[in-house]
Parts: structure tokens; sequence; C-alpha cells
């Protein structure tokens, strides 16, 4: 629970506060900045880690001298860090132009340094985990955070109205407004500052030492780690880096870059949408993976397996139905100028709920160690998000970006099911999971083809459909609930 509130909170935060907050002060294009430079941030976060803080797990645990793999893993992300630091601000123009920010290349900057500091700190804070400091790394995780949306709420809210009432205000020291939406990057490299100030005691209070035969082990062990690190963040990310240099401009429009990233703003706005789903397999993949290992040297641990993903399913459908049946109430989370995207939420919602069946179904290739079949359907992942929005952005827009999404992600869960079936059956219950997503689905369309006018009669009949799942689902596995609690 403990690290969970350390992970889980901080995104919890962002999605509460930040997202409602950027798409009322920010217009579209704007907005589209955010969505994909911190697109690039994933990529980048994933490479330049390259897999050592889960070879530093894997070693600390079993080497004979864990400071010596600690201060090794260390070194090796200090090298790795500052060489990537130097290159991109050397060539920060060039890569700014690249981008498609030639005006503004202090954002290479600000992302350079945020990316560096964030990748050299993932070893300190794995070393917390590992050495069971979980108050601390909770701690740190959450100082973070609430930095980083003060820093926000202070540069985007009360610096400009201070001004405003005040022109001559000490704030006009700190604060221009031509910086822009540059203050919410300035924020989170500032908040990232502040971590690593509070993680120098686990930094500098031991003994450098650089071992090379231990180097080489963590790097023989984390490289194909980054392989399928890196395919997964494709499949997570491409779409907002690729959507502006796909999407079709529409004839005569006078600006071309801005549109582009109007409709990158749209949609990384309305994918915020189903930050409930994330979250939600995000805090189930937490706890899952201890506990499938631990019920694996139990008696006939496949049934709990197929338990847990028709349990899994069904919590997601009622997320789905809750968020879908509730949009009018849903969409103000995000600013106004941003509903022309609403229509992509029900296929992001779902497009999540099955990378969360795959992560269940991905039990089997980690139990039999056969962990590079979890890399080939990860690398097959990507090549399907890379192809289908080059087919489908042009055609369709940001709603071809979604449609990707739900493309990739079911067509992995179905191939991992199938691999399963062969190397470790599992004995799902096909039949109900199938049955209570076509139910959902013909209350979510069964509520969009009844009009009513009044939003709270609307909300109100909503309710109903939505009660409906429940208790239809509860009175069907009523045995089984009573079995389990009892």
């Amino acid at each position: 629970m403990i690290y969970g509130t350390g992970t889980i909170v901080p995104r919890l935060l962002n999605f509460l506060l930040l997202t409602p907050f950027y798409t009322r002060i920010f217009e579209k294009g704007e907005y589209g900045v955010i969505t994909e430079l911190y697109a690039y941030v994933a990529f980048l976060m994933v490479l330049l880690t390259y897999g050592m803080e889960t070879a530093y797990f894997r070693y600390a645990s079993s080497e004979d001298s864990p400071r010596r793999v600690y201060s090794t893993s260390l070194f090796s992300l200090l090298l790795t860090t500052s060489f990537f630091l130097v290159v991109v601000l050397f060539f920060a123009q060039p890569l700014a132009n690249l981008i498609g920010y030639s005006a503004h290349k202090e954002y290479i900057i600000y992302f350079t340094f945020i990316v560096g500091i964030d990748a050299f700190t993932a070893i300190p804070f794995a070393r917390l985990r590992q050495q069971n400091q979980a108050k601390r790394f909770s701690m740190i995780k959450i100082i973070n955070v609430v930095v980083n949306i003060f820093l926000n709420f202070f540069f985007l809210l009360i610096c400009p109205r201070v001004l405003m009432n005040d022109p001559h205000s000490v704030i006009r020291f700190i604060y221009s407004p031509e910086i822009g939406v540059g203050y919410a990057f300035i924020s989170n490299l500032i908040a990232s500052g502040v971590t690593l100030l509070l993680l120098f005691p686990e930094i500098f209070k031991i003994k450098i030492i650089f071992d090379l035969s231990i180097l080489k082990r963590l790097l023989e062990y984390a490289f194909p780690l980054l392989i399928v690190g890196l395919a997964g963040m494709v499949n997570e990310v491409a779409d907002k880096i690729m959507l502006k240099y796909l999407v079709k401009i529409p004839p005569g429009t006078i600006d071309p870059n801005h549109y582009a990233m109007s409709q990158v703003g749209i949609y990384g706005a309305n994918y915020k949408l189903a930050a409930l789903m994330t979250l939600f397999v995000q805090m189930f993949r937490y706890a899952a993976e201890p506990f499938f290992f631990a019920q694996y040297k139990k008696d006939n641990p496949q049934q709990v397996y197929a338990d847990v993903m028709k349990y899994f399913v069904i919590c997601c459908l009622v997320i789905f139905l809750g968020v879908m049946l509730y949009i009018d109430v849903v969409k103000y989370y995000i600013g106004s100028e941003y509903w022309s995207g609403l229509k992509i939420a029900p296929v992001v919602l779902l497009a999540n709920m099955f990378l969360g069946m795959f992560y269940n179904l991905s039990v089997w290739y980690k139990l039999t160690n056969k962990t590079r079949f979890g890399a080939y359907i990860a690398v097959m992942g990507a090549i399907i998000t890379i192809v289908l929005n080059v087919l489908l952005v042009p055609v369709l827009g940001y709603v071809g970006a979604a449609w990707a999404t739900f493309i990739c992600y079911f067509v992995m869960m179905v191939i991992c099911f199938l691999l399963g079936m062969k190397y470790y059956p599992i004995g799902y219950d096909i039949k109900s999971i199938i049955g209570y997503m076509v139910f959902a689905m013909i209350l979510f369309f069964g509520s969009t083809l009844i009009k009513i006018d009044h939003k709270i009669y609307h909300l109100a009949f909503n309710t109903v459909f939505l009660l409906a799942f429940v208790i239809t689902v509860y009175r069907i596995e009523k045995s089984k609930f009573v079995k389990v609690y009892t």
C-alpha cells in the first residue's frame, strides 16, 4: 500500500489537478506541445535507464556485495546520463528544428535536464525499495508531485493575476508572460531538482566502486528488458509523437503547424479521460505480480488466475460504463474547447482494458520463464502501432490514432492468450467474460440511442443502465462471492 501510494497518488494528483487546469488555461495547440513533449520523455526514460533498475534488483539480492552492485549501476547511469546531457545540449537547436520547435530551443533544454535527473535517480529509488524504505520512497515521490503542482499554479495562475493587479510587483522579476507553456516544464524541472536533493543521502553516503565484471552481468540482464521497454513505450506514446506528422491538413489552413498541434492537444486531453481505467490497471499490476507468483506454489493456481481475470474484466467494464454513461458530467474534467474529441473516449477506455487483460494473461510466460515471448509480443505490438497510425491517421485523424491503440492492445491480448493455452493452459471463463462485455456494450450503445434532453433525467436513466449491469453481475456471480468471502 505504501509503495502504491508513492506511485499511484502522484499520478492521481496529476490526473485530478493538472489536466483540468492545463485544458482551461492553454489553448489546444499549447496543450498539444505538452502532450507531445511528455511522450518523448516517456520514451527517453526507458532508453536512458536501459533496464538497469530491474537488473539492480536482480543482482543486489544475489551478489555477495550489494553495495558494489548499487555503486556500479549508479555510476553507469551517471556516465550515460552525462553523455546524454552533453550531446543533447550541444545539438539543442538542431534537435529543436527537427521536431518542429525551432523557436523554442529552451524546451529541449528543460526536458534534457528533466529526463537526465529522473533517469539518474531511478537507481537511488530502486535502492530505497530494495532496502524496504517504503515510507521514504513514497514521501519523496509525493513531494515531487506536490512541488510540481504548486509551481504550476504559482507560475500559470497566481503570477499573472498578481501582475495584472500590480504591474510593479516583485513577481515581474521571476515571471514573464512570454514563457507561457514553458512554465509547465520549468515547474517539472524544479520538482525533479528537489527530488535529486532529497536523494543526496542515497547518492553520496556510499563509496563509489565501479566493477566492470558486475556491470557486464547487469547489462547482459538489462538489454532484453530495454528492448521490451522500448517496444512497450512505442505502443504507449508513438501515436502522440506521430500524430502531428500524419494528420491531414484541411485545404486553406492558414497555419498548418498550429492545426496539427491542436489535433494533438485534443487527442491528448481526451485520452486523459481514460485515466481512471489506466490507474486501475496500474494498481492492479502492482498487486497482481507478487500475488500470481505466490499462488503458483499453491494447489490449482490456474483456477485462481482464471477467477482474477474474470473479476478484473468486470471491474473494467464498470469503469467503462461509469465514464461513458456519465460522459455529460465527466467531460467537464477537460476544457470545453476539447470536447470535439469525446468520440475517442470509449475506444481508449476499451484499449486500456485490453492492455490490462494482456497483463493478466502474461502470467504464463513469467511463471514458465519464457519471457522472450513477452519481448516478441511487445515488438509485434510496436510494429502494429506504427503501421496502423501511418495508415489510419491520414484518413481518420486522431480517431485513427485511438483505433490503432485499440487494435494493437487487442491483438497483443489475443496472441498472448493463444500462446498461453499452448504453454501453460488456464481455464479462463471465456463464455462469461465475452457475455459481460457484450452486455456492457449493449447498455452503452443503448444509452446513446435514447435521447433525453433534460440532463438530470438522462443521467438518472443511465444510472438505471449501470445498476442493471452491476445487479446482473452480482446475481450471476453471487455464489462465487459468497464462497470467496466466507
